[in-house]
C-alpha cells in the first residue's frame, strides 16, 4: 500500500482514539489538534482496519502507542509484532512510537497487562538494551512510559531513576504518565512530586493524564473515570515545568460520552494556557 499522506507534528491536547468515538471524530472536528491510536488494535492487513486507519491518518496528526513489545521481557522480542507496528508507522507517519517500561510476556504466556520491572542497574541494562534493538528495527527513536505498579521489589534505585537510567542509557525519549505517578505514591508509598522532579524532563515527548478506579486500600490504573484532583495537581506542577508538552487523555474502560473526554481535555489546556502565561 502507498504511504498516507500524514500530518506532521503534535502540540495541544489530543485523545486517545477509541472506537466509540471513532465515528463522531471522523465527522467534525471537535476542536482535537491531534489523536493517539493504540497501535495494536490496527495490526490486521485486511477487513475494515485498514480503511479505518486510512481515514484516521488522512485527518488528524497521530502518535502510536504500544502494549505489547514487551521491552523488559526476558524472551526474544517479537519481530513479527514489531514489523507490523513498523508497516503501520511508514503508512501514517507518526510524530512518534511509545510503549512501556514493563513486561507483558513471559514463558510464552501473555499477560494482558502492564508488569513492573525491579528498578536495579541490572534491569536498566536489560531493558535499555531492548530498547536500542527496537529502535534499530524501527529506524526511530522510542518514547517510554512509567508504568503503575502494585508491588516492588527491593531494589536501589527509586522510580525516577530507574526511568532516568534507561532514558540516559537507551538514548530514548520519555512518555511521562501523571496519573501512574500519582497510582504508585499511594500503592507503594512513593513521591509523585519528587519523581516529576527528578525525571529526565527533556526527554518528554508526551504526557499522560487519566482517571484510576479507587479501591480504598489501592488504586487501579484502570482509564475508566475523570482524571482526579490530585492528579491535575500534579499535572500543573508538570505543565509549569514543560508548557509546550503534547497532552493526551487516555480512557479506555467504562467509555463516556465524547464531550467528557472532550472537557477533560479543554481542561488540560487552561492549565497549559495558564503555565505559558506565568512563564511571559
Amino acid at each position: 500500500m502507498p504511504p498516507l499522506r500524514g500530518r506532521g507534528s503534535v502540540s495541544g491536547v489530543g485523545i486517545g482514539l477509541r472506537d466509540p468515538h471513532f465515528e463522531q471524530l471522523m465527522a467534525a472536528e471537535h476542536g482535537v489538534p491531534w489523536v493517539e491510536l493504540l497501535a495494536d488494535n490496527f495490526l490486521a492487513r485486511g477487513g475494515l482496519v485498514p480503511q479505518q486507519l486510512e481515514r484516521i491518518a488522512d485527518r488528524y496528526a497521530l502518535t502510536l502507542h504500544c502494549v505489547g513489545m514487551n521491552l523488559g521481557g526476558s524472551e526474544p522480542l517479537d519481530l513479527g509484532y514489531l514489523g507490523g507496528i513498523r508497516a503501520i508507522a511508514e503508512r501514517t507517519a507518526p510524530a512518534w512510537v511509545s510503549d512501556h517500561l514493563c513486561f507483558t510476556r513471559c514463558h510464552g504466556h501473555h499477560y494482558h497487562d502492564l508488569l513492573p520491572l525491579p528498578y536495579s542497574e541490572e534491569s536498566v541494562q536489560h531493558i535499555a538494551s531492548r530498547i536500542r534493538q527496537v529502535q534499530d528495527f524501527l529506524g526511530r527513536r522510542l518514547v517510554v512510559e512509567n508504568v503503575s505498579a502494585y508491588l516492588c521489589a527491593d531494589a536501589p534505585l527509586s522510580e525516577a531513576e530507574f526511568v532516568a537510567a534507561v532514558c540516559d542509557e537507551a538514548d530514548c525519549e520519555l512518555l511521562l504518565d501523571v496519573n501512574n505517578l500519582y497510582v504508585n505514591q499511594v500503592n507503594l508509598g512513593l513521591d509523585a512530586a519528587t519523581a516529576i522532579a527528578q525525571v529526565p524532563l527533556h526527554r518528554v515527548r508526551e504526557v499522560h493524564l487519566a482517571g484510576y478506579e479507587d479501591k480504598g486500600d489501592y488504586l487501579i490504573d484502570a482509564h475508566n473515570n475523570r482524571v482526579s484532583e490530585p492528579v491535575w495537581a500534579l499535572f500543573r506542577r508538570v505543565a509549569r515545568a514543560l508548557p509546550s508538552a503534547p497532552v493526551c487523555i487516555e480512557w479506555d474502560n467504562d467509555i463516556p460520552p465524547l464531550d467528557v473526554l472532550l472537557d477533560e481535555a479543554q481542561r488540560a489546556s487552561r492549565i497549559l494556557d495558564e503555565a505559558v502565561r506565568a512563564v511571559a
